[in-house]
């Protein structure tokens, strides 16, 4: 390790102008043989290695700004500490290591915990701490952002820098001693949970767990996501290299290789506060947090541990109400095979097999008992205990060749365990989630949003469900003035995902909280999830262009309101689901939840305000590489935002939704309600014999009729959040109208006949549009229903119904 020569730092500091440039501050000295003072710290505006190399070969102005960091300042303090108890040698993590070289940086992580248990003393200096006594009492005012306490106690490598050495004492920051571990033991141990046992005499001072060790780093924070792990490598005694960018990978490989060196089940027997599927092995230290109290359980006590199990959740053993009471010999056999069965159990408890662990791509191969509990779900007992003396159990669910870790699972018949080999996921990927997304950006409109989630919280709009258990998560709504709750719920039962609304049906006068609300209405959608699973509607699949996916909608009525709440509920690929929650006005006189309205959106098509349903009809062209069909509309003036009805290819205006937009001091002219221009793409080749065949565009009718247009301009409404939120606004006006959402505008327009040697010339086009039509009433709570295509003296409209 390299060492910073303590009288040498000094003595260039204080003569900083006539110190020879060719000063040696640091050497490489052996950390067993060498006494040597170490610091733990806090990093800051730090000096780095090749500054404190460089300093006596920099320019004057430049070596004084880095004289005048706190990080200098530090190492100064440090030295004369040093200096002070007799030390001549000292090492820091800012300037002791090379981090330009990855083989330096690795060796000293690997190595740090190590250098820390061998040095004589490490000086902890806590520069949050004024103070000229250490606090003992949590205050939540002054160190606001590390739980109560000095910063110090909260970084993730202080940890092992706290444990490793023999002699640790602290200092404020003005470098006044004011404790040390020996003295302060019981309030580290208060404010750490480490035992005070161990912070006096070391890791191997008690028979720890796996599980323990973790714990103490559960609320620990490291500046760099792989860093929680790499700083807890030398408290479990393992090795492995650096490689930083690998993200949270890094806590998985910290575990395999712990798993490789030890045999403790109690790394399994994490808990973590956000429920989830999937691989054995927990995602960060923080799962490991209420594990304090998790013991390993040795092997040859197992024996006797797996024995009181079974005894005292009465598995497999003879009832009292048996109908067979009565009869002492069937009794007195089946106490016989009981006796038989615990045997059995002991002798394959005392097999090495139990002991043993190997790591593949497979999974990780364990031989532990289990009870079945359900199909292709397992619950699987652990050589660990928890604070009341009793095993650990884990619930385990089959998925391809190896069993995934789930927490949702039905309750355990009262069968024997049997001893098993299994092979555990470690991977972080599974195939038994799925991903729900939210759209629920419309609900504000009217005053409601997201308050909350339970059982379990998620971030943003994307929550992933087990599809191999019975999971179940409520998405939670409230207006402004909480006068109305409703929840969404999002669950997978029966191998099928599913979604319920229901609302608060409590009068005014018996108001709850939303928490309430939510544990009373997930216990009611939880009873019945097979119910709702098996009420979902089916997807369909249509052929040809303009493939359908399945849409459905389901609306249900808020008490004691003038407004409904709705969700529209898809599925898309790999069978994960999207959601569109609203909320919109409703005259009462539903009753919710009404059943699944089914529509269908295309998903071939262009990318429009809203979901569209879409008619297929005669004509078809590329607008921006999707295929889009028309129909013909002859002698009809109609411009882009225009709404109004439609019925057999003739419209009748009503208004347009940029005048609107005027009329109610709305910018048209914001770049998000702007049209936005579209390409048009040629859909085959115009007659040979046509002039300035390469300007005209032809639009397919049929096998051989055409329709050919003049250097075509394609113009449609935009599809972004903004502008749904404005159909939103003027959903009063346009519910039950067709609205023109795309026009083409085009030079000239000829109609060629059956065959390409027929043309005729039939004038002039202005525009041609296309949109959805309107064919069965309003499914949708924010935009109108339908739109149409327009132009003047000839067009084609294509039609599709809007949903939401």
């Amino acid at each position: 390790m390299k060492l910073l020569d303590v009288k040498a730092v000094l003595d260039r500091d204080a003569d900083i102008q006539q110190t020879d440039c060719d000063c040696v501050v640091l050497k490489e000295l052996d950390d067993n043989s060498t006494r040597y003072a170490i610091l733990s710290h806090r990093w800051g505006t730090e000096v780095g290695y090749e500054e404190m190399t460089e300093l006596m070969k920099m320019e004057g102005r430049k070596r004084d700004k880095i004289r005048q960091r706190d990080g200098y300042q530090k190492i100064i303090k440090s030295c004369e500490q040093a200096m002070k108890d007799n030390y001549e040698w000292l090492w820091i993590d800012t300037c002791c290591i090379d981090k330009k070289s990855s083989s330096e940086l690795s060796e000293a992580i690997n190595s740090m915990y190590q250098w820390y248990r061998n040095a004589q003393v490490c000086y902890a200096y806590l520069h949050d701490v004024d103070g000229s006594t250490f606090p003992t009492q949590r205050n939540n005012n002054k160190f606001r952002e590390s739980n109560g306490w000095p910063e110090w106690f909260v970084r993730g490598w202080t940890l092992q820098e706290l444990i490793a050495p023999k002699q640790v004492e602290f200092f404020n920051k003005d470098w006044v001693l004011i404790g040390s571990k020996r003295r302060l033991g019981p309030t580290l141990q208060a404010i750490t949970g480490i035992p005070f046992q161990v912070l006096r005499d070391g890791l191997a001072s008690k028979r720890l767990s796996v599980a323990q060790i973790m714990s103490w780093a559960a609320d620990r924070k490291t500046t760099r996501v792989e860093d929680r792990a790499y700083s807890l490598l030398g408290l479990f005694g393992v090795n492995m290299p650096m490689l930083y960018g690998e993200g949270s990978k890094a806590f998985r490989r910290l575990q395999l290789e712990i798993i490789r060196e030890s045999n403790d089940h109690s790394i399994f027997a994490w808990n973590p506060r956000v429920l989830r599927l999937g691989s054995v092995l927990a995602t960060s230290p923080r799962d490991f947090q209420d594990c304090h109290h998790i013991k390993k359980v040795e092997f040859d006590e197992f024996t006797g541990k797996l024995t009181d199990y079974i005894e005292e959740n009465k598995l497999g053993s003879p009832s009292s109400k048996s109908k067979f009471l009565r009869a002492d010999i069937t009794i007195r056999r089946k106490r016989r095979v009981h006796q038989r069965k615990l045997a059995a159990l002991r002798d394959a408890a005392h097999s090495q097999q139990l002991g043993t662990f190997s790591v593949s791509n497979a999974g990780i191969q364990v031989w532990l008992p289990v009870i079945p509990s359900g199909r292709n779900h397992l619950r699987a007992i652990l050589a660990c205990s928890d604070i009341f003396g009793h095993l650990v159990t884990i619930d385990l669910v089959s998925s391809a060749s190896s069993f995934d870790r789930i927490f949702c699972t039905t309750d355990v018949p009262k069968t024997y365990p049997e001893f098993k080999t299994l092979y555990l996921t470690h991977q972080g990927a599974n195939e038994g989630l799925r991903e729900f997304t939210l759209d629920d950006n419309t609900a504000s409109y009217h005053g409601f949003t997201r308050c909350g989630t339970f059982p379990r919280e998620f971030t943003g709009n994307t929550v992933s469900l087990s599809s191999l258990t019975n999971d179940l998560i409520l998405v939670v709504y409230a207006d402004d003035d909480v006068r109305s709750f409703f929840a969404v719920g999002l669950g997978y039962c029966l191998g099928q995902g599913w979604v319920h609304i229901t609302c608060d049906e409590n009068s005014a006068a018996q108001r709850e909280d939303w928490k309430d609300f939510s544990r009373r209405v997930y216990n009611r959608m939880w009873n019945a999830r097979a119910e709702h699973a098996r009420s979902m509607p089916k997807r369909r699949e249509e052929g040809g262009y303009g493939c359908h996916s399945d849409n459905f909608i389901k609306h249900a009525h808020l008490p004691r309101s003038i407004y409904a709440a709705r969700v529209v509920w898809g599925r898309w690929e790999m069978d994960n689901f999207k959601l569109m929650i609203d909320v919109e006005q409703c005259p009462g006189s539903c009753a919710g939840p009404c059943r699944w309205t089914a529509t269908a959106n295309d998903r071939h098509g262009l990318d429009m305000p809203g979901l569209m349903k879409t008619d297929f009809h005669s004509y078809r062209l590329k607008v921006d590489g999707w295929w889009v069909w028309f129909d013909e509309c002859s002698g009809q003036k109609i411009a882009l935002g225009d709404y109004g009805d439609y019925f057999s290819g003739k419209f009748k205006r009503d208004g347009n939704i940029y005048e609107d937009m005027r009329a109610l001091g709305i910018n048209a002219t914001d770049p998000a309600y702007c049209p936005v221009a579209s390409r048009i793409s040629d859909s085959g080749y115009a007659p040979h014999h046509t002039e300035n065949q390469n300007d005209f565009y032809v639009i397919r009718y049929g096998r051989y009729k055409r329709l050919l247009l003049s250097q075509p301009k394609g113009f449609l409404l935009p599809a972004n959040e903004h502008f749904v939120m404005l159909l939103k606004a003027l959903s009063t006006r346009l519910a039950g109208k067709h609205l023109v959402i795309a026009v083409i505008q085009s030079l000239d327009v000829r109609r060629a006949g059956d065959t390409e040697r027929k043309q005729r010339d039939v004038g002039r086009v202005s525009s041609l549009g296309t949109g959805i039509g309107q064919r069965q009433p309003l499914h949708g709570t924010s935009h109108p229903d339908a739109v149409v295509q327009s132009c003047k003296s000839a067009s084609l409209a294509k039609r599709a119904s809007l949903c939401t």
